[in-house]
């Protein structure tokens, strides 16, 4: 079965230390960033719009999840990526991709709006993409906040 992402979570995941919007959120987003870890073969299928990860999101939060801006940042790191909605690929594949085509630098513009940008985990997450190909274990701490 194949795990659905949209597109900015593609990077996202990259920068995923453990932390998040809550504890429900963050089991979630452990879980799947284990899966992937674990087993890069896992497929991945590109989605337009609320995937896997959102399904958690909290709902006592104003949720941005079908916000325009979101969509614009799916579509640029999809462009960016050389992805569109409807493709299948290994999460492996998928980190080929992210080597290849995104430096760390470019977290900055591709994610200029978003409230974990200047945390700097994103762009961390691609310089380690570029040098690996592998998701690193998360850190021993599972606490919210940004």
């Amino acid at each position: 079965m194949a795990v659905k992402l949209r597109g900015h979570h593609l990077l996202c995941l990259l920068g995923y230390r453990g932390k998040g919007y809550s504890d429900g959120f963050c089991a979630n987003m452990t879980e799947i960033y284990e899966t992937l870890r674990l087993h890069p073969e896992t497929e991945i299928e590109v989605i337009d719009g609320p995937d896997d990860i959102c399904r958690a999101f909290p709902t006592d939060q104003h949720a941005h999840c079908r916000n325009d801006s979101v969509y614009r940042k799916d579509g640029d790191i999809l462009a960016q990526v050389g992805m569109a909605v409807g493709d299948r690929s290994s999460w492996s594949g998928v980190l080929e991709r992210v080597a290849v085509r995104v430096r760390p630098e470019d977290i900055r513009s591709l994610c200029s709006d978003c409230r974990w940008e200047p945390y700097g985990l994103c762009k961390e997450g691609v310089a380690h993409i570029r040098g690996s190909r592998e998701l690193r274990p998360l850190p021993d701490t599972n606490q919210t906040g940004e």
